[in-house]
């Protein structure tokens, strides 16, 4: 029969040395490291919060994480100098609780950093401290060493490999660790990415998904080693991976293939003005599965990378971000055909958004001769199709109006002659 393990309680440990002198060393020990360690975080935090630092970090996240760091590494110097003096009970408790509050608020910052503070990381927030915390109170009851003695015993064997309980939760630690440190490192190099102006805004997207996703990768892979799993167990997955691409998970594989492809091939990029099938906005979000597009009217499409490249896609700015519009006018025979094509290109001049370059001067065209009136057609530029073209039209139609009417010019609508021809009266 195996032999139990002891119960080793720090507490009981403790309260049997609290009427002994060593209490008091430890504690005097304990507020020496405490104000050194608050004496140096006065010391390092500006240098810290400082716009020119290279890790520049806020005053508020190194007071949280700095000063409890400083004072586990002071307490574990200093247990390692005095334990063969005195016995420090008391210090072996205090350190698993800083270890603990260090972890607690390192993996919060990193979480909050990663997923840039959104609301669903509070409830992982919880329960990683609550799981450090509980981790915490097993170790000085003595009670941790016992549960994974317990855990270790509900295995089984698979070929070579000893799989049990306890390896698969030091697995899922581990790996949720590591991905935190991923996310948190791909986070970092992306804020660094985004600083350099010189790089195209689409190679920059392609290589922040491209580190992102191998860091998550290489978290993985390099996690379940470290726990004792033969990476060659994964194999049999990796075929069931192949089978279920092969036959029902193509269609995302194309996806993220595809996405990878429209950002390293710069055809579509953010805030490119493209239509798509029916569906004509703004680019809000290019994604390695679906790029999100905006319409003008608050709608958001979700695109399937996919059909970016094996349908036709109208990019409305491509090359340049400038769009023309055409605006019709119809006027009655008996106005002033040039007055009218004066006013509409004076209108036209007069906005704001329409771009009064040589090249993009607004024209007034005579299209046709119709059967209510003569057609005219403004023809202008915009640099901001993203700001919508209905309600530059309804302004610019709204100005020609009022300045026909002043100007006597009409505008016609389709108008009958009835005549009603009677008999004559019969004799």
């Amino acid at each position: 029969m195996t032999k139990p393990i002891p119960l080793d309680n720090l507490l009981t440990h403790l309260l049997n040395d609290s009427h002994q002198t060593d209490l008091l060393w430890q504690a005097g020990i304990l507020i020496i490291c405490g104000l050194i360690s608050w004496g140096l975080m006065r010391w390092i935090t500006p240098y810290l919060a400082h716009e020119k630092a290279t890790w520049r970090i806020g005053n508020a996240a190194a007071k949280r994480i700095g000063f409890p760091l400083i004072t586990l590494t002071l307490i574990s110097l200093a247990r390692e100098s005095v334990e063969s003096v005195i016995e420090t009970h008391l210090i072996s408790i205090i350190i698993p609780l800083l270890s603990a509050l260090v972890l607690v608020r390192i993996l919060v910052y990193m979480l909050r950093f990663a997923l840039n503070d959104s609301l669903a990381i509070r409830t992982w927030e919880r329960y990683i401290a609550w799981a450090i915390w509980l981790g915490f109170a097993l170790h000085i009851t003595g009670l941790l060493p016992r549960i994974e003695y317990a855990l270790d015993t509900i295995s089984f064997e698979s070929g070579k490999h000893h799989f049990s309980l306890l390896l698969l939760l030091e697995a899922l630690i581990v790996i949720t660790f590591s991905i935190i440190a991923a996310l948190w490192l791909s986070q970092f190099i992306e804020s660094r990415l985004l600083r350099v102006t010189g790089m195209d805004a689409s190679l920059r997207l392609a290589l922040i998904k491209t580190m992102r996703t191998l860091l998550l990768i290489f978290a993985v892979l390099i996690a379940l080693p470290a726990v004792g799993i033969d990476l060659t167990v994964l194999s049999v997955f990796g075929g069931a991976l192949g089978v279920g691409l092969g036959l029902g998970l193509q269609k995302i594989a194309s996806n993220y293939v595809s996405g990878f492809i429209i950002l390293l091939d710069r055809s579509v990029r953010p805030g490119d003005m493209i239509t798509v099938g029916t569906s004509y906005g703004e680019v809000s979000q290019l994604n390695t599965r679906y790029t999100l597009l905006r319409s003008l009217d608050g709608t958001e499409i979700i695109i399937p990378n996919e059909n970016l490249l094996t349908s036709t896609v109208i990019n409305h700015s491509f090359t340049k971000r400038d769009v023309r519009l055409k605006l019709p006018m119809q006027i009655s025979y008996d106005s002033n055909v040039e007055l009218a094509r004066e006013i509409m290109k004076n209108i036209a001049l007069a906005h704001p958004r329409v771009l009064k370059d040589n090249e993009y001067i607004p024209t007034v065209l005579l299209t046709s001769f119709a059967d209510s009136g003569i057609n005219l057609e403004l023809n202008l530029w915009i640099a901001d199709p993203e700001d919508g073209q209905n309600n530059l039209r309804s302004d610019l139609n709204l100005a020609i109006w009022a300045a026909f009417r002043q100007s006597g010019i009409e505008i016609p609508y389709p108008r009958r002659d009835i005549h009603i021809m009677t008999e004559p009266p019969k004799l």
